[in-house]
């Protein structure tokens, strides 16, 4: 278990230096705020939804490294996802992250976002793992106004 442990840490660090999709997307035709007061990280998500699918997504922002590391790889897995998919993998990291443990649940289902399943023996940082994907639920529903984890 520790072994696995080691290794999700890994990724998380990993995508915190090199964030992947981190940058302004051009032609971005949904954005959204998000703004953790309580670690202080703020991000902005720039999704392009075409035809009910994520074209591309991309982020730019400051926080700690689980909050960068959850947005690189949030970033990652919905690209080219529908709507309906993204939503649904919202609602399975939510679960993961904050929700009441369910001994049938396997977070490798997750792939790499499965790294995150020991955020929640830490709840103050469960807001910072979610607040990129409230962050895009907000950009999918066309909310443009600023969230807060608050």
């Amino acid at each position: 278990m520790s072994d696995l442990r080691e290794l999700y840490q890994q990724v998380i660090l990993d995508h915190n230096r090199q964030p992947r999709n981190f940058r302004k997307l051009e032609g971005a035709n949904r954005t959204a705020e998000g703004h953790n007061p309580l670690c202080g990280d703020q991000i902005t998500l720039y999704l392009r939804l075409e035809n009910g699918v994520i074209g591309d997504v991309s982020f730019q922002g400051s926080g700690c490294a689980i909050s960068k590391a959850s947005a690189s790889l949030m970033t990652a897995s919905v690209k080219g996802k529908t709507q309906t998919e993204a939503e649904a993998l919202f609602h399975t990291f939510h679960t993961m992250v904050a929700g009441e443990p369910d001994p049938a649940f396997d977070p490798e289902q997750l792939g790499k976002l499965a790294a995150f399943s020991g955020v929640r023996e830490f709840p103050v940082r469960v807001k910072c793992a979610t607040l990129p994907w409230h962050t895009l639920r907000a950009a999918l529903e066309g909310r443009g106004k600023r969230i807060s984890t608050e």
